[in-house]
Parts: structure tokens; sequence; C-alpha cells
């Protein structure tokens, strides 16, 4: 018996509403999932972090930061990142304008190059550093008779962490600059500007945002590094130990409150960093 017309339309009627019912239980399923899992994998531990720096009051937890030997770590930890970023910096520019522009024998070999600290372990990188200017290293005897120390000393802390972090900007401007093209730089150079002028003047404002952000994501990394610069600082506490080497002593030494305001300190530097992050995006994404 044929269905009437009426009764087809019904449910045709019925189903695009049970379709748009379907589809809202399934999306509110994965934000509650993903939810879920951000607040037992992120949340909580970051929450237990300012908890347990708090447990025996705002006093105990300010009186953490008079230890000589954590203030010594902030400072070492600062004084490297402000010597690591635009170093790597100066470096991410130079091989990105180099790939994305030139065409040159070896250009493999140096994007190879860029990536290798990210797909070795930090621990093998500070472990290079260690052959090379140990004392047992290629260098070392050479660098004992001239008084010089590198590894387990400020300058070793300092190669460690620019390894681990130097393909950050290079990373983020290589494909950007490759996007843009060359079209303006080469209508800068037919109108007379040098190399320098077009650097400046035109390739440099395309890629500020991307520039920035690649700086911010090298600076997170460079202030939070533990394992390359766990194998070259040589543990000495108020000389070679950055903040995250100085809450591993802490926390080993039972004085979890110490190391728990430490965290929370690298945790507040980590969480400035995403907000610029976020205002750079922003920014960028505004401007374009």
């Amino acid at each position: 018996m044929a269905a009437s017309p009426a009764g087809a339309l019904a449910g045709e009627d019925r189903r695009p509403g049970q379709h748009s019912w379907m589809h809202t239980i399934v999306r509110w399923l994965f934000i509650a999932t993903s939810l879920a899992f951000l607040a037992a994998v992120l949340l909580a531990p970051l929450a237990t972090v300012f908890v347990m720096a708090f447990a025996k009051g705002v006093d105990a937890y300010l009186h953490s930061f008079a230890d000589p030997d954590t203030a010594a770590a902030i400072r070492l930890t600062l004084l490297t990142a402000a010597v690591v970023v635009p170093v790597n910096t100066v470096f991410g520019l130079a091989a990105a304008w180099a790939i994305a522009k030139f065409e040159f024998r070896g250009k493999s070999v140096l994007i190879t190059l860029i990536d290798l600290p990210l797909a070795i372990s930090p621990v093998i990188s500070g472990m290079v550093f260690v052959l090379l200017f140990g004392l047992h290293g290629w260098f070392g005897v050479w660098l004992q008779e001239h008084d010089l120390s590198i590894v387990f000393a400020l300058p070793g802390i300092m190669l460690a962490t620019m390894f681990v972090t130097f393909p950050y900007v290079a990373r983020e401007l290589i494909p950007l600059m490759q996007q843009l093209g060359n079209d303006e730089e080469e209508a800068a150079i037919t109108l007379g500007a040098g190399g320098w002028m077009t650097f400046f003047r035109v390739t440099l404002p395309k890629v500020r945002w991307g520039l920035v952000y690649g700086m911010v994501l090298c600076n997170a990394r460079a202030m939070g590094e533990f394992g390359a610069v766990s194998v070259v600082s040589g543990h000495i506490r108020g000389l070679t130990n950055t903040m995250p080497l100085h809450i591993e002593i802490l926390y080993n030494e039972y004085n979890f409150v110490g190391a728990f305001a430490v965290a929370s300190l690298l945790t507040l530097l980590a969480a400035l960093t995403l907000i610029v992050k976020t205002l750079v995006e922003r920014t960028g994404y505004r401007r374009r």
C-alpha cells in the first residue's frame, strides 16, 4: 500500500529536526570531554602548584624568595633568557631570510640542521657540549690551560639553552616569508633600494608579528628548559642552578613550599608569555 503524500512530508520534517538534535548532543559531548581532559591534565596540576605554594600562608610563600640560592636561580634564568632570545632572533631572521628568499647549495642541509634540536632529546644536546668542552672533551685540555670554563659554568648553560631553542624563531618565519613571496622585495630593488634597506623597509615590517611570536615561544622554552641545562650545569647551588633545576633540588630536600613557590613563579612567567602570545596573534590577525 503506497504511503500518502502527507505522511511522507511529515517524515521529511522529522528527519532534519532529529539530525539537528543529534548534532547538538555530539557537539556538547565533545566539548564536555575536551573540558574534562583539560581540567584533569592542565588545570588541576596548575591549581595544585599554587595550593602547595601557599600551604603555609603568604608569609612562608614570600619568605621562600628571600633564600639567596632561590634569588640566584631566578637571576640566572632571566639572564639566560635575556641573552639567548636576542641571539636566536638574529639567527632566526638570517636563516629564514636566506632559506625563503634565495636558492643556494646546502639549503636542505641548513633546514635539516635547524630542525635537529626538535628531533633529539635535550639530554643528548647537553651531552654534546660535555663531550666538546668538558674536562675530558675535545677542547677540555685547552680550556683548562687557558683557565676557561664552559661546562658547569654560565657559558655552558647559555650554549645548551641556545641550542635547544634556536629553531623557534626560524621555524616561525620560514613559512611566513615563503608565503609572502618576493614581489615587493624585487620591486624595491628595481627602484634602487639596497639589500639592507629592502630588508628593513620591506621584509621585516611584513613579518614582524611572526617574529614576535617566535621570540615569545623561544623565551618560554628558554626559561623552562631542564634536560640540556641539567647536564651542563653541574647543579652548583647559587651559581649554575636555573629555576627548573632549583625546583628539583628543593623538592628532593622536602622543602615543598619553597619548591612550589618557585614553580608558581615559573608558571606565572609562562602565563605572562602566553598572554603576550595571544595579544600578538590578535594584533597580527587584525593587521592582516
